[in-house]
């Protein structure tokens, strides 16, 4: 009866170990994943940066070419996605590394024990 227990010992812990070694596997997964979009991120923002005035040539009619507010309109298009992409990383960078999941938690907790406090009245 004693080994049973030890086994069932064991067998918790190689549970809890197992459990503690995927969740840490998904964590570096999602790091990883972060990385690669920073990456994609700083070679598609850089490309755009150097190319800004090559685009002006290609997309450019003779029509537009002395349209001044069409070349606005290309470097706003250029600013604007390195700022609302910029902003996605962030929010990126915050799910990864900050604790939104616990706070996240304790919000649906907080929700939970509120719509049950509703239902007891």
């Amino acid at each position: 009866m004693n080994t049973e227990r030890t086994n069932d010992n064991f067998d918790n812990e190689e549970y809890n170990r197992l459990s503690k070694y995927e969740r840490a596997k998904t964590k570096v997964a999602s790091i990883k994943r972060f990385y690669n979009h920073v990456l994609v991120f700083l070679l598609i923002n850089i490309i755009l940066y150097f190319l800004r005035h090559k685009f002006v040539f290609i997309l450019v009619s003779k029509d537009a070419f002395g349209n001044p507010d069409f070349l606005d309109w290309i470097n706003w298009n250029i600013y604007g996605t390195t700022i609302v992409w910029g902003f996605i990383l962030a929010i990126h960078a915050l799910i990864v590394f900050g604790n939104i999941s616990w706070y996240m938690k304790r919000w649906e907790e907080r929700q939970i024990q509120k719509h049950i406090n509703s239902y007891n009245d």
